[in-house]
């Protein structure tokens, strides 16, 4: 019967779908076909699909289902259907059909019998035509469900062994070529296999994939992440030139800001994978990882850049180098990893120099970072028709030009010196880059205690808790040192860990540290990062995120009370609290009082000081790492000269200074020996004078709302046009109580003299009041927000998501009925605005005085919503 008749016979008698004559039906038809052409692949996809279906539902209705499929040998004819068939569709069917039985069949016995012949196999290694790409998609799902289904017991069906050795495993073998591949999805999918098969945990499969050459795979693997890193690079690099400049085109800022976190994700991806493949327990496969980071890249590229001086498009920029190395620290979390990286740090530069020489050509002895992921099988058709290339090889930095810029052409000082250099000399990203690898060091469970102790970020408490420990077993001196005020672990105590590691250094990567240096007391590198610190906190143009950042760090390694420092320590710190800087930011900080936002200062005191105190008492900084890679944030006032006027721009200035002063503050409070307070001490609100002019107005203490009743003492009839060609009339008012003011515009009630309803208000500090020099009788006020998005969380999201600059002020220019009447009326707006910074200075009074004792009653720590009485109200004709 010819296939046109098979198809016209199949629609000619109805059946039930769900049936075992259907599927006896399909297969019978199946085996009739000589060849699938165009005339006849309709019907082979459909019956493909139907059988796909009968099976995966008789696997949970009806077993008879899969016995018929057994009985038939159907896995036979699924491959003679791919030997005879001229179409790609056939062979997308085919292997979907199979991908969707194997990833539904529950049975055991099922799953036993379709990995039990050679049929998969065959399919696996079968020749398709991948310059489809949804032919590969649809192979790369087919070896994925298949591994899905890996267990000690199948993975023996699927691997050819010879003396009871693995000598084939078609299925590892052939999804690795695809480990590289151009497309996201077929990485992703070939990495999940992978983790499949470790996971297994049979020993002969784990000695093939680590044997020749399978094992090339792990340092393919670094080799392909060395590429990532470099590309991470330019793009860090082209975002850092950027600059200021880049912040005036903010949609280009947004477009490089959301490649670079593109490619951090990509690379974190990366190193996860590192970090589960070795947990997957085989042998000897953390050392091949371990050894290809150390070898590709932490040892010649990332260590070395730290200390290079200017950039250029070469080599590693630091701030990637700081990056990459508390990523990769953070995840990949190997003991030999981290303690090898930790005593790299205390060697100078030149220390690695001798293992990597330029060849004439530019590249490193020992390092060809090509790869290719194509190769061909014996039919002439290409399984992996994508061909991977390193173009970024470690050899085009050359080792000379290390050393001649390095910085200050010290090329003989520890590279961990750099990392206190960033954080006293560097800018934003440098200072919490450099915090960061320091963070991370003291965070790495898998790091010795001894070799934090070399490195001098060993906190305090764990050092007296290492000598007590040493003191009850009667080890050393520990009993004596423990109780001295210079105790801290001797160079002895920290030798045999850090020389170990210093020995293997050399032995194995050639990195030779004859430093006289390395071994110093660590006492002398603690002192040398407590000095880096403390002058980090005197910086002026540090932004307060970093110096936050900083904080954390001290009160890591610091203890928490006077009578635990020592001499030496004591007078860093008292240092600190006589710098000029700190008296500086006390005095600006004053200022605000009286600044454009003075009536949110206390509000943003008590936000920042919990923010703060949490941040720098957490048990972890708080900074994801993304944020060294990009440049900070600048302020409206920084991005565009010409917002540099508005209050948005003074209201982030004063957010900034507050941040900076709670640090400095606490951090003096905790310097002094005292129990640091959860709320800022400030004075409670006073209460309201009986002759003020806000009580004598009745305003309500929630301040004056749309459509309130005032009595109009002390009002100034005036003129204001919100739009062209239409004036009303109002009386005008400024009133204050306690740290709030407000200037308001009430309609007088014609049936009640002196008594208005309110129908506009606005903020009164800020305002700027100004009388036209050409017309005296007018009255030029700035209207600014009623709050700023930080301090209202709500607002906050909502700025964010419209990605709006700045808010942008209102302006008011009032006409009085003559030249007194408009000096009134500015006389009455200095006159309440004095009033309220008055009280906002009184509330600072009790914060600034440190040699006072808090008295709880006088203040408002416990209770941080009466601190401020910010009431101040937006209206819709100023906001439009």
């Amino acid at each position: 019967m010819s296939d046109r008749k098979i198809m016209w016979f199949s629609f000619w008698k109805s059946r039930d779908r769900f049936s075992l004559d259907e599927l006896r039906y399909l297969t019978d038809q199946l085996q009739k076909v000589q060849i699938v052409n165009a005339v006849n692949k309709d019907f082979v996809v459909e019956a493909l699909r139907s059988i796909a279906e009968l099976i995966t539902y008789g696997d949970q209705h009806d077993a008879n289902f899969f016995e018929f499929f057994m009985e038939k040998q159907v896995m036979g004819e699924f491959v003679r259907i791919l030997k005879i068939s001229k179409t790609f569709t056939t062979s997308l069917q085919l292997l979907q059909t199979m991908s969707i039985m194997i990833q539904n069949l529950k049975s055991e016995h099922a799953i036993y019998y379709m990995f039990s012949n050679e049929h998969i196999n065959f399919l696996i290694t079968y020749a398709f035509d991948f310059r489809n790409e949804e032919l590969l998609s649809y192979y790369i799902s087919f070896l994925r469900a298949i591994s899905g289904k890996l267990n000690k017991n199948t993975i023996s069906l699927l691997v050819k062994t010879c003396n009871d050795e693995v000598v084939s495993f078609p299925l590892y073998v052939e999804a690795i070529r695809f480990a590289f591949h151009e497309e996201n999805m077929v990485r992703i999918a070939v990495r999940a296999l992978t983790l499949n098969v470790y996971h297994v945990g049979d020993d002969s499969v784990n000695r093939f994939v680590t044997s020749a050459p399978n094992a090339d795979y792990f340092s393919d693997l670094v080799k392909y992440f060395l590429r990532q890193c470099m590309d991470l690079n330019g793009l860090v690099s082209a975002t850092l030139k950027q600059g200021f400049f880049g912040y005036l085109n903010r949609r280009a800022s947004l477009d490089s800001t959301t490649t670079v976190i593109r490619a951090v994700d990509e690379i974190e991806d990366n190193l996860f994978y590192f970090s589960d493949v070795i947990s997957a327990g085989i042998p000897d496969v953390g050392r091949l990882i371990t050894d290809s980071i150390l070898e590709l890249l932490i040892l010649p590229l990332l260590l070395p850049s730290l200390r290079i001086a200017t950039a250029n498009d070469i080599q590693i920029h630091p701030v990637t180098s700081l990056f990459l190395l508390c990523c990769i620290l953070r995840i990949v979390k190997i003991k030999d990893l981290s303690n090898t990286v930790a005593a790299a740090l205390l060697c100078p530069l030149e220390a690695f120099i001798p293992n990597y020489e330029a060849k004439p050509n530019g590249h490193m002895a020992g390092h060809d970072f090509s790869l290719e992921s194509g190769q061909s099988h014996d039919d002439g058709v290409t399984k992996g028709d994508e061909h991977l290339r390193l173009t970024v090889s470690a050899g085009e930095i050359h080792p000379e030009d290390v050393i001649t810029h390095s910085y200050h052409g010290q090329s003989h000082v520890a590279l961990r010196e750099s990392l206190l250099s960033y954080i006293t000399t560097g800018d934003d990203i440098q200072v919490l880059g450099s915090l960061s690898v320091l963070a991370t060091f003291l965070q790495t469970k898998e790091l010795d205690e001894t070799m934090l102790d070399a490195l001098g970020i060993l906190p305090q408490r764990q050092q007296h808790k290492k000598l007590l420990l040493q003191a009850l077993v009667g080890e050393g001196s520990g009993e004596e040192t423990l109780f001295s005020s210079e105790s801290s672990l001797t160079r002895e105590s920290t030798s045999g860990g850090l020389s170990g590691y210093l020995q293997k250094l050399k032995e194995q990567y050639g990195v030779s540290c004859s430093f006289p240096e390395v071994g110093t007391s660590p006492r002398v590198y603690r002192f040398k990062l407590l000095d880096a610190l403390v002058s980090l906190f005197c910086r002026s143009n540090i932004s307060a995120e970093a110096l936050w950042e900083g904080g954390w760090l001290l009160r890591q390694l610091l203890p928490y009370s006077e009578s635990e420092f020592n001499s030496n320590q004591l007078k860093l710190l008292k240092t600190f609290c006589a710098q000029d800087s700190y008296k500086n930011c006390t005095i600006a900080l004053v200022q605000e009082s009286r600044g454009a936002w003075s009536d949110l200062l206390l509000t943003v005191l008590h936000n920042e000081w919990t923010k703060c105190k949490k941040v720098i008492e957490a048990s972890s900084p708080r900074k994801e790492l993304k944020c060294m890679l990009l440049p900070m944030e600048k302020s409206s006032f920084e991005a565009d000269v010409n917002l540099s006027g508005s209050s948005y721009a003074a209201g982030e200035r004063m957010w900034e200074l507050v941040k900076v002063f709670v640090l400095r503050h606490q951090l003096h409070i905790f310097f002094l020996g005292r129990v640091l307070p959860e709320w800022p001490p400030i004075y409670s609100p006073s209460d309201v004078p009986e002759n003020s002019r806000a009580r004598n107005a009745g305003l309500d203490v929630l301040g004056p709302k749309p459509g309130a009743e005032l009595r109009l003492v002390d009002a100034v009839p005036c003129r204001i046009a919100f739009e062209r060609g239409k004036e009303r009339h109002f009386s005008f008012l400024a009133l204050s109580v306690g740290t709030s003011g407000w200037l308001v515009l009430a309609e007088e009630l014609p049936l009640k003299r002196h008594y208005g309803l309110v129908r506009v208000s606005a903020p009164l500090t800020g305002c700027n009041p100004k009388i036209d020099d050409k017309h005296p009788r007018w009255l030029h006020l700035r209207i600014r927000p009623s709050t700023l998005p930080f301090v209202e969380p709500s607002k906050l999201v909502t700025y964010e998501k419209g990605k709006t600059r700045a808010l942008v002020d209102g302006r008011w220019t009032l006409a009085f009925r003559d030249e007194e009447a408009c000096k009134t009326a500015l006389s009455m707006i200095l006159e309440e605005t004095n009033l309220q910074s008055s009280e906002v200075e009184r509330g600072l009074k009790l914060l600034l005085d440190l040699e006072r004792p808090v008295d709880s009653s006088d203040t408002s720590s416990h209770h941080p919503e009466v601190a401020s009485s910010t009431t101040a109200t937006s209206n819709s004709l100023v906001s439009s």
